[in-house]
């Protein structure tokens, strides 16, 4: 179903052939993110995802969304920690069209000094409104505590400093030091034929700037205790983030986890959302969820609770971990949370959008495409003991790091509470 042709510059293609399907999903993916970033340029490439909507030598900021969204489709981008994704989608009749739009804006794009002023205000916007979010605010309070001075514990969208402090050409600078075909790969998936996407691209290969993959500072940690950050907030209820050092995209212990991930919070039949919210009704939503890297991973678990509460929520969540470090899963559970995330999978790869980004993060993550079949094998062979193990080398105090957005004055007992 994949197939991968590189260009002799490093450019990679990458396709998903499904016949079936009416559609076409394209994307232009980078390898470089928030953790590539220099202190100085937090946030940077989340401000040349933004910059590349506004306009190109050959169209407007308005052009580029009519000549998408006129034919029936769409247009989307997003930043992470180690990726930037432009993507799009329409009728799969209409992929020359989208392809045209995307290199264009990759390729073209003039970083215009009034629009850079104008996505500047924006970005400032967007900070505001996330800091009005204590629920997306945490977040952030938490990745800074987890990974206090490094690239890894800074906001993708950067701060008002350095979004202030930005001028034109680090923009300009950056994305042509980090936009390079040897970290860029052209995904597609959709009613298409491999060979014709190839030839398509390769019209636009020479444009692409050579050089080096951007590299990225690894992560460290020295902590040695348990790590609680309060900020403190005249709001209604308190926002915890509870954080909990892991192991790479890259170790085998993630199948493990992500079964115990399952177990413990993934979804409204999990032990958190049970017990917390079903059994003593502390919690309108509580869930967690797993982040892997290339040298590290974090399982993060998120509620919102009253804050005359917290405490015992606390103690409720560290009694879930305590348990799966203890007991073994029964085989009830196992065969649940094996068949929900397997089931997951199946479902997500029916849209070509998703099977798009399947292929891009794959090969960008493993160098390679690893089958969905062989994934679901992983997690089939994952017994019970695996995930004790896994609970048992992950869950310490030294690893956990817990975030309050709240109108608590002070965060004095509340270690305690993360170690007991």
């Amino acid at each position: 179903m994949y197939q991968v042709s590189r260009h002799k510059n490093g450019l990679t293609v990458i396709t998903a052939t499904m016949p079936h399907m009416a559609s076409v999903s394209l994307g232009i993916w980078v390898a470089v993110g928030g953790r590539f970033e220099p202190a100085p340029l937090c946030g940077v490439s989340h401000f040349i995802e933004h910059l590349l909507f506004k306009g190109t030598r050959e169209r407007t900021a308005k052009q580029i969304s009519q000549d998408v969204e006129g034919i029936g489709g769409y247009l989307n981008a997003f930043t992470t920690e180690e990726i930037t994704c432009f993507y799009s989608k329409a009728r799969h009749d209409r992929f020359q069209e989208l392809l045209d739009v995307l290199m264009d804006m990759f390729l073209n794009s003039t970083f215009d000094p009034v629009e850079i002023d104008k996505e500047r205000n924006v970005i400032k916007e967007e900070l505001a409104m996330y800091l009005d979010q204590p629920q997306h605010h945490v977040q952030e309070l938490l990745n800074e505590t987890l990974w206090p001075d490094q690239p890894l514990g800074r906001p993708l969208t950067g701060t008002l400093e350095t979004i202030e402090a930005m001028a034109r050409n680090h923009l300009f600078d950056y994305q042509r030091a980090s936009y390079v075909s040897a970290s860029t790969v052209v995904a597609a998936a959709g009613n298409l034929d491999h060979d014709k996407v190839v030839k398509a691209v390769s019209r636009f290969a020479r444009s692409f700037t050579q050089g080096n993959r951007p590299q990225f500072i690894p992560v460290s940690s020295k902590q040695t205790e348990p790590a609680v950050r309060l900020f403190t907030k005249a709001i209604e209820q308190t926002q915890l983030a509870l954080g909990i050092r892991t192991c790479s995209r890259h170790d085998e212990r993630r199948f493990a986890l992500r079964l115990l991930n399952t177990v413990l919070g993934e979804n409204m039949s999990s032990r958190l959302f049970q017990v917390v919210r079903e059994d003593h009704g502390l919690a309108y939503s509580i869930c967690s969820s797993l982040s892997f890297f290339d040298d590290i991973g974090t399982l993060n678990i998120s509620a919102g609770v009253e804050t005359d509460k917290l405490r015992q929520a606390l103690k409720l969540i560290t009694q879930e971990l305590h348990r799966l470090s203890e007991d073994l899963v029964t085989p009830a559970e196992l065969r649940r949370a094996r068949d929900y995330v397997i089931g997951q999978i199946d479902l997500s790869l029916e849209s070509t959008e998703n099977q798009m980004m399947w292929a891009a993060e794959q090969l960008l993550g493993y160098g390679k495409i690893i089958p969905a079949a062989e994934i679901k094998q992983k997690l089939c062979d994952v017994k019970a003991s695996q995930i004790r193990a896994a609970a048992r080398e992950f869950f310490r105090p030294e690893r956990l790091s817990l975030a309050l957005v709240s109108p608590l004055k002070t965060a004095v007992g509340l270690r305690r509470c993360l170690t007991n």
